[in-house]
């Protein structure tokens, strides 16, 4: 039999509701085309709401066996996910020396360069030009000045899964990043084509400390994959009573 190169489980969650989240929702009913927030994207820090749900989600993780809790936690450097990350251990009952625990650029939220913080209608007001060049190319393709195509983070996930599947073979590996890490990585682990993943993105956000999973079967294909198992799980935030929020990040174009 083939050596297994994947983990035993892998799960993606979006870190906790932030306060960029809430700004953007404010400045999207206010109709206004700048989100009034003074932090850079990459140290907005979470809401009290988004503790609660990393907190509430730490626990989900914390009630299973020890066999089968998370042994590698790989987490966007940006402070909302850290953040994520340490209430998640926390309610947990887990300490970052519990397990290999690594802050990894390559899971940091899309650059989205010069129309970083703009609401929609602030990039058709500010951009025109760039709004309807958007249109026309498609989220997939389009890179703003200075920013990154959803093809740009793909090219740098691959690569994330290329240090899964040489490091961490049969491991339990928990990855905390940014929606658009979660649906990139879904792109790649269930090989979808630009219709599908856009498809999947139109119909639904990622829910805030929601949790996507594939388990390693052995019976599938050649040398055994991934499976998916759960996508866009919630449970353990409404177990707990707290709210479950789907708000998109800062910087984030419409959709379309």
């Amino acid at each position: 039999m083939a050596e297994q190169k994947w983990p035993d489980i892998l799960w993606l969650v979006r870190h906790g509701q932030s306060a960029g989240n809430v700004a953007r929702d404010e400045a999207e009913a206010a109709d206004r085309p700048l989100i009034d927030i003074a932090e850079r994207d990459m140290d907005v820090p979470l809401s009290d709401l988004g503790r609660r749900q990393a907190i509430a989600l730490g626990r989900w993780f914390g009630q299973m066996p020890t066999e089968q809790q998370p042994t590698i936690l790989l987490c966007s450097p940006y402070v909302r996910a850290r953040q994520t990350a340490q209430y998640l251990l926390e309610g947990a009952g887990l300490s970052p020396d519990d397990l290999t625990f690594h802050i990894d650029e390559r899971l940091r939220e899309k650059e989205f360069g010069v129309i970083d913080r703009l609401t929609v209608s602030g990039i058709k007001l500010k951009y025109p030009e760039l709004h309807e060049q958007r249109m026309h190319v498609g989220k997939f393709y389009f890179r703003p000045p200075g920013g990154e195509s959803w093809c740009d983070v793909i090219l740098r996930l691959r690569s994330v899964l290329d240090t899964i599947t040489r490091g961490y073979r049969g491991e339990r590996v928990l990855i905390i990043g940014h929606q658009v890490i979660v649906t990139c990585m879904r792109y790649l682990l269930e090989r979808m084509d630009e219709q599908r993943v856009l498809e999947v993105d139109r119909k639904s956000d990622v829910p805030n400390c929601g949790v996507t999973s594939y388990e390693f079967d052995p019976g599938v294909g050649r040398k055994g994959k991934l499976v998916s198992r759960l996508v866009n799980f919630v449970v353990p935030l409404q177990e707990a009573g707290e709210m479950v929020t789907t708000e998109r990040d800062i910087p984030a174009a419409p959709k379309s």
